[in-house]
């Protein structure tokens, strides 16, 4: 079983974030938690194996609130439970993380987005390049040895010699996985309909990861490079997961489960969810889509027979690779066009 729980506090909100987060409400925060612990409470757990803590900004919250909802899931955790938490380099003090190391945390992610100061400033960050690398200090101070980094390319910042230096200064950090993401602008963000902000260019985003590659960080999904994560894994694989807390989504296999999107509404009925019905077709299309965006690749025995024939030329052209009675993806930039390739009639 894996375990997302979401906290929605935020110092400051970022420009081109569309997740559900916010930075005027730390006055509910109590009651919040409060919420949480009773959602989690009346949930039916099995062995737990892994556990992530995201937002919103979990760092911006005092580690004290964490300590209830930690013995409730004790009990259910496996022995060597992936726990992550993501943090701000601006939040997440030594005092947090050697709290949150003691609560049984063991990897922590810090959102750092890029090592430039103008970059920085336009992505709407409050921290600057030596924040993080102050924040990575502490991280390993507290005993972390599981570290991941974000960070942010396609603005119109971006170069080769930019993201080279971006690759350069993770890669004298010591951490152990980075995740890359592309800047989209999302609707209902300040940054919706700012073109002039992003740089969508395939040729640089291939560069990057061959840097990344270079640097040591081997890429096995779309976004992300170096030691993996099982959580994440676990999305990918469709395996079963449960989310608590307002914004969270869940999923049995069949259906997701999704909480109230807003922190007031949560609060209000910590246990209250809607359902959206899966049809075999959708697990389908996801486990396929999925696969191709990850190095988990797909079953060749999900394929119909007209599917399976696309998968077969495009085999034959190298734009995937059979193995194992599995179909694997060689260049995730592709997983759009490779999909809908195979799942035409």
């Amino acid at each position: 079983m894996h375990i997302y729980i979401h906290i929605p506090f935020c110092q400051s909100k970022c420009p081109y974030c569309a997740f559900g987060s916010s930075s005027d409400e730390f006055n509910l925060t109590k009651s919040y938690f409060d919420a949480l612990e009773f959602e989690i409470k009346n949930a039916k757990f099995s062995q737990i194996s892994t556990v992530f803590i995201g937002g919103g900004t979990p760092s911006a919250v005092n580690a004290k609130f964490y300590t209830k909802i930690f013995d409730i899931l004790k009990p259910y955790l496996k022995k060597r439970a992936e726990i992550t938490t993501e943090a701000n380099p601006n939040s997440a003090n030594l005092t947090w993380l050697k709290a949150m190391r003691t609560l049984g945390v063991n990897r922590v992610s810090f959102g750092a987005q890029s090592f430039d100061d103008k970059k920085l400033k336009l992505l709407g960050r409050i921290h600057s390049a030596n924040t993080t690398k102050i924040a990575i200090k502490n991280a390993k101070k507290a005993g972390f040895k599981n570290i991941n980094v974000d960070i942010m390319y396609s603005t119109k910042f971006d170069t080769k010699k930019l993201l080279k230096f971006e690759v350069d200064n993770l890669a004298n950090l010591g951490i152990s996985h980075i995740s890359a993401y592309s800047l989209i602008l999302e609707n209902n963000t300040p940054f919706s309909g700012k073109s002039n902000y992003e740089k969508d260019s395939p040729a640089l985003a291939k560069f990057l990861f061959k840097e990344l590659e270079k640097a040591g960080f081997k890429q096995y999904e779309i976004a992300n490079f170096g030691r993996p994560c099982k959580h994440n894994l676990a999305y990918w694989s469709g395996e079963k997961y449960m989310g608590f807390g307002a914004y969270a989504v869940g999923f049995n296999g069949k259906k997701r489960a999704y909480s109230p999107k807003s922190i007031e509404e949560y609060i209000k009925n910590p246990l209250l969810k809607s359902y959206e019905n899966l049809t075999m077709n959708d697990i389908k299309t996801e486990k396929i889509f999925l696969g191709l965006r990850s190095k988990i690749g797909f079953s060749a025995k999900l394929l119909n027979e007209n599917e399976l024939k696309n998968a077969k030329i495009l085999t034959s052209h190298k734009k995937l690779i059979y193995k194992n009675s599995k179909f694997y993806n060689p260049n995730f930039l592709l997983t759009d066009e490779i999909t809908l390739f195979i799942l035409e009639n």
